[in-house]
């Protein structure tokens, strides 16, 4: 089963660690993804810039509404995603749970839909 897990960060709170922190948090995550890559369950993911490089587009009536920042405004925003199959929902817990900024941060587990909508 695929699940996306989406890492949500309190951006302010990153904002604070020092570069060192950063890096250790960042090398801590490449050392998880290339564990996952070596069993073959792990299918992609990236961080993300700020949610202040963020543009949101809607359509409304026909006409597009392009604007700058992110479309929700809450504490944490969207900061990074890995793509990972595994067996269930346990075990994505069990990853979600190993991704260093989860310590601050809020993992979001959701399942991959394949095809049309039912």
């Amino acid at each position: 089963m695929k699940y996306m897990l989406l890492i949500c960060r309190d951006e302010p709170v990153w904002d604070k660690l020092s570069v060192a922190e950063r890096q250790r948090i960042y090398a801590e995550t490449l050392k998880l993804s290339e564990e996952l890559t070596a069993r073959g369950q792990y299918l992609a993911g990236h961080p993300l810039f700020p949610s202040s490089s963020a543009t949101s587009v809607r359509v409304r009536d026909g006409k597009r509404l392009v604007t700058d920042g992110p479309f929700a405004e809450t504490r944490e925003q969207l900061g990074g995603y890995m793509l990972i199959d595994v067996k269930d929902l346990d075990e994505a817990i069990g990853i979600a749970a190993r991704i260093p900024l989860a310590r601050t941060s809020t993992v979001e587990i959701r399942p991959v839909r394949d095809g049309a909508p039912s």
